[in-house]
């Protein structure tokens, strides 16, 4: 009998399930789920998963979604393990929704991805396990931007340098960007190095890197700049995560820096060999040691930080001996490369094919998000810039509504009328929450948060003040800082003080003279200087008491939850009683904000990783409640989309603007064009765009011409329409009649929703209903004085001044010190304001809280 493996197998006709038959269906039953509803373009995307692949993703055309479906799809074939990619994005908030897809795709939460972030908390992550080969502790600090200024404060003075003329801050801005160029101090070129200090910058940045290696300290900065100095300084390190990263993946590749550029290329290539250089990795980057021997475009984007080829090597020869690239795929889109003021290189996403030969480029051009009108609009308005690699948005979508365009007068008459368009829009019942004002520039919010106030319009300005920058948490934060590290010299010296314990100005500077000295944090010098008799005997004290205490409290981290600990921390301290004591009216507010900072601690493990997650977060969280018009400025917008799309300004000058085409040339004008291609891709169905003929900047009235992006739209696409806001001269000005000049429609009739909630406003604090030309006692009767007496004015926090009602808690002969009288002492009482008899400057009269007792 013949074996069934030996039958003759010829004549057998080979099978192929049927299109729409049993099995064809039951097979794509059981295929991954994840890839249903995707396009041919985006399906394309997700499924090619060899070799380098660049993903061009307009607009709205779906890009996180093909980021996410492509990590679920690696997965799901088996191709790699969680912790075996690499994925990068810009923000937390985008590696948060990509992790919650990620779990809804493949049915469980996502677990084992250490390796999906940004780039900054990728890269400290990577720093703090190799720490020590960059001459710093696991434990380092993360500082911010107010902490890196306070440091640099300290280095000018030190070094005579006049911060007035030569702002700390100023130089902050300067060596962030060198770093975002991936220049350490020895490779940042002579010019720019002698621009700032008289000729000092670049010694004062090298001796900021050496301060903040003693504090045991990094900035944002140095998150990837170290990480470039650490995989170029020990090739065995780099291979070690060049083999454990088989998949790389990069969101808004167009809105990389050089420095970000260049971890990911090295990262990006195949293991070299053990005896190979570095230089050798990076294939098409050939380049001068000297950065300013290089031609202007190179210096630019490397100046000086790319690996370079051994001498002699042709780019070729360099691209042939590197190792093939690996699984790399970077989404991006050209089109909205907006950050560039920030060190954004638009470049790095147009020159993808040369830096990785053979890479595939998919284009994502079928948007879901906007009408017809908006996108051809947006498209044909984009096509004039030269720098770009070439796609068309297109929508299966109605056309729907026409771009606007309207002139105003002036930009309060460009208020009146966006806001009488929003009315009506209430009045069709269109949600504020779908509804924002893109402003290219943030003085333009202040005549529309004026306008809204008048119109009783509920708004939220995008982009205030954040929950972790105020004055309360950021001293809660510095007394956590240093316990978790005595070396955070600037944690300490914030808190040093707060609440008072009388250590002064005066025994600050004795710490930091002994601290430079001896080469030591300021905590240390702190316990050594408390031994010694330098110090007073009650400032020697207080010193010596908050130097036990941080000890105390450190034992206590080990047994102690970090939530508990903080609440022990603040009571201890002193510092929760100081605001409980404080007679201004946002304490209260101080103390509930503390609260919520114990509370926010709690989804964190430890006190270190709440304390990184505290560094690395910028985003904002929106507001939560009623809706509310969103207002904000257009880089502010990138990433949302709304219903309906105010663009107010578009006037030369403004936009663009007329310091970056200066500054910039044409490169600037380009990505002006590509600022405002994000602006009218926001919009999902109405985009509307304003200009006007006059406009009050910093305080001064220009006439102005439309923008040239106005003839850049086509006109198929475009409606031209009338101001709504009416010229606010009784018709002058070529508009037509004012409205305001009919007082019938202030009557009872009168029906917009700002002018009914005033109503109720005014029926609920006891006023008549009816016209709205009611009589009204004037505001400077005694009767409507008490009515809306105010408290004390607060300006950012500060009491201006406290009612003349309370009693002071200085006492008679008290001695004081006053930032510009200087010291003195009390000899009269009146209230809480005191007559102070100064050493210098004789009898004065102030208010008890500008001086403080000493």
């Amino acid at each position: 009998m013949t074996e069934p493996s030996k039958l003759p197998h010829h004549g057998v006709p080979e099978h192929q399930p049927a299109a729409g038959g049993i099995a064809a269906r039951a097979r794509a039953a059981a295929g991954p789920q994840y890839l249903n509803g995707l396009n041919p373009e985006q399906r394309e995307a997700v499924e090619t998963l060899d070799g380098p692949v660049l993903v061009l993703a307009g607009a709205g055309t779906g890009k996180t979604r093909v980021l996410t479906t492509r990590i679920a799809h690696i997965l799901s074939q088996g191709r790699a393990r969680p912790h075996e990619i690499l994925s990068v994005t810009f923000t937390n908030k985008a590696a948060r929704e990509m992790k919650l897809r990620l779990g809804q795709m493949l049915g469980q939460a996502v677990e084992g991805m250490p390796w999906l972030g940004t780039f900054h908390s990728i890269g400290g992550r990577i720093l703090r396990i190799h720490a020590e080969l960059v001459q710093l502790k696991s434990n380092f600090t993360v500082l911010d931007v107010d902490d890196q200024v306070r440091l640099l404060k300290q280095l000018l003075q030190a070094d005579n340098i006049d911060d007035k003329r030569w702002p700390a801050r100023m130089l902050a801005g300067l060596i962030d960007g060198w770093k975002n160029r991936g220049l350490s101090p020895s490779q940042v070129p002579a010019g720019e190095a002698a621009s700032f200090g008289n000729g000092k910058g670049g010694k004062i940045y090298a001796t900021y890197q050496e301060r903040l290696k003693i504090l045991n300290a990094a900035d944002f900065g140095d998150l990837l700049l170290e990480n470039i100095r650490l995989f170029r300084e020990n090739p065995d390190v780099l291979r070690q995560y060049q083999n454990r990263f088989r998949f790389i993946l990069v969101d808004e590749y167009q809105d990389t820096n050089v420095a970000q550029y260049l971890w990911l290329r090295l990262l990006s290539q195949a293991p070299s060999r053990p005896e190979r250089r570095l230089a050798d990795v990076i294939p098409g980057r050939i380049e001068d040691a000297n950065p300013e021997s290089r031609g202007h475009e190179d210096s630019a984007r490397d100046s000086g930080s790319a690996p370079t080829a051994h001498p002699g090597m042709t780019e070729n020869a360099a691209a042939a001996s590197a190792s093939p690239p690996k699984n790399i795929c970077c989404v991006g889109d050209d089109d909205q490369s907006i950050y560039g003021w920030r060190g954004a290189e638009v470049d790095n996403i147009l020159r993808f094919e040369h830096d990785f030969p053979g890479a595939k480029v998919i284009r994502l051009e079928r948007n879901y998000r906007s009408t017809g009108h908006i996108l051809a609009a947006a498209s044909h308005l984009i096509a004039h810039n030269e720098g770009r690699l070439g796609k068309t948005l297109r929508t299966e979508d109605v056309d729907g509504e026409k771009v606007t365009v309207t002139g105003s007068w002036d930009s309060e008459e460009e208020a009146r009328a966006i806001g009488e368009e929003l009315e009506e829009l209430q009045r069709t019942g269109e949600n504020l929450n779908d509804v924002a004002i893109l402003v290219r520039a943030s003085f333009q919010m202040r005549e529309f948060e004026d306008r809204f106030v008048t119109l009783g319009l509920p708004y939220r300005v995008i982009g205030g003040p954040r929950f972790y920058e105020r004055a309360e948490i950021r001293d809660a934060l510095a007394y956590l800082r240093t316990i978790n590290s005595p070396a955070d010299d600037l944690a300490f010296e914030r808190i040093v003080n707060v609440p008072k314990r009388g250590l002064g100005d005066a025994t600050v500077q004795l710490l930091h003279d002994h601290a430079r000295k001896r080469r030591i944090p300021l905590f240390e010098a702190a316990r050594a200087v408390v031994e010694t008799d330098e110090l007073k005997p009650k400032a020697r004290g207080s010193l010596r008491d908050l130097v036990m205490q941080f000890d105390r409290w450190r034992a206590q981290r080990e047994v102690t939850s970090h939530t508990e600990l903080a609440e022990i921390v603040l009571d201890e301290s002193g510092y929760t009683e100081m605001w409980q004591k404080d007679r201004s009216a946002d304490a209260a507010g101080r103390l509930e904000n503390l609260k919520e900072l114990v509370r926010s601690m709690e989804e964190f493990e430890n006190l270190q990783g709440f304390l990184e997650h505290i560094s690395l977060v910028m985003d904002r969280d929106g507001d939560a409640g009623d809706e509310a018009v969103s207002l904000m400025t257009l880089h502010s917008a990138k990433g949302l989309e709304f219903d309906n799309v105010f663009l107010p300004g578009w006037e030369e000058g403004l936009f663009p603007s007329q310091r970056t085409l200066d500054e910039q040339g044409r490169a600037g004008l380009e990505e002006e064009r590509r600022l405002a291609h994000v602006g009218l891709t926001r919009a999902r169905r109405r985009a509307k765009i304003y200009f006007a003929t006059n406009r009050r900047i910093h305080g001064t009235w220009s006439t102005t011409i439309p923008s040239r992006f106005l003839d850049e739209l086509p006109a198929h696409n475009v409606e031209i329409t009338e101001s709504k806001g009416g010229s606010g001269w009784g018709g002058s000005g070529g508009y037509g009649a004012s409205r305001f000049d009919n007082l019938e429609s202030f009557g009872s009739s009168y029906s917009t929703p700002g002018w009914q909630r005033a109503q109720a406003n005014r029926n609920r604090g006891g006023g008549r209903s009816g016209s709205g030309f009611e009589e009204r006692q004037s505001s400077f009767s005694s009767e409507s004085f008490n009515r809306t007496k105010r408290g004390p004015m607060v300006i950012e926090g500060e009491l201006v001044a406290k009612s003349t009602g309370t009693t002071s808690d200085f006492s008679l002969d008290d001695r004081v010190f006053h930032q510009k009288f200087g010291y003195g002492h009390v000899v009269k009482i009146d209230g809480n304001k005191l007559t102070i008899a100064f050493e210098k400057a004789g009898e004065k009269k102030v208010v008890d809280s500008f001086v403080e007792r000493v």
